[in-house]
This record gives structure tokens, C-alpha cells and sequence, in this order.
């Protein structure tokens, strides 16, 4: 799951609503919004989140939060460590290689240590195609 689609199908839950409803509601299969939430699809367009926001009245800072959810949800990321040193290189090489076996809390204690270093900006991360 993706962080997107976990707060997509909280959204959904909060208003009881089924996901044929919901992606009838967007005019998309109901197949797709199931991929989009269990992270089997990549991030959604511009367009869809912008109708995900209306169909649940999401305006200002709630919108951004999930237009940036959406940012973060590729399920497929490639990072460039070109021209960066060896640290960093190896860092990435071994989080791709370890991501699955970390404990939550490790995770949770990343994400808290990333937020902490590095203001907020738009995410520079490019799919995999």
C-alpha cells in the first residue's frame, strides 16, 4: 500500500463508501481505484486528485496533504546517486535491498530523522518505467 492509498480508502471509509460508488463517482473502473489503493498503480494525475478533493470537499492544506501523498506513492522509485559520494550511494543501495525486512518503528524513525533534515519542498523522485 502506498501512503496514498492508504489515506484514499480512509477517505472512502470515513464516508461509507463502496469503492464501485467511489470510482463511479470519479469515472474510473472500479479495478483502478482498488490498484491505486493497494499501491499496485502508480501515482494518480493532477486531474484525479483534483476530483478526489471535490467528490470529498477536501480544500486548502487538506488538499495539498494529499496532492503531496501522491508525490510520495510511486511504488516503483529509482534514485540517482550520480555525482553524490560513496555514503550516499551505499545508503540508497541497502535501503532498496533492505526496505521489506525493516521494523516499523525503524521506518517511522527514518521518515521522522528525513523530516527533521530537510525542509519541505516538492519530492524529486522519478518512476521506473
Amino acid at each position: 500500500m502506498t501512503p496514498f492509498g492508504q489515506r484514499l480508502r480512509a477517505l472512502r471509509a470515513s464516508r461509507d463508501m463502496t469503492q464501485a460508488a467511489m470510482a463511479e463517482a470519479l469515472q474510473v473502473s472500479a479495478a483502478y481505484l482498488s490498484a491505486l489503493e493497494h499501491g499496485r498503480r502508480g501515482r494518480p494525475t493532477t486531474g484525479l486528485i483534483h476530483q478526489i478533493c471535490d467528490l470529498f470537499g477536501l480544500i486548502w492544506d487538506d488538499a495539498e496533504a494529499l496532492a503531496q501523498l501522491a508525490r510520495l506513492s510511486h511504488p516503483r522509485v529509482v534514485v540517482d546517486t550520480a555525482g553524490l559520494d560513496a555514503a550516499r550511494t551505499e545508503l540508497a543501495n541497502r535501503l532498496a535491498r533492505d526496505i521489506h525486512r525493516l521494523p516499523d518503528e525503524t521506518v517511522r524513525t527514518m521518515i521522522a530523522a528525513l523530516d527533521a533534515a530537510t525542509p519541505r519542498r516538492r519530492v524529486r523522485v522519478r518512476a521506473k518505467s
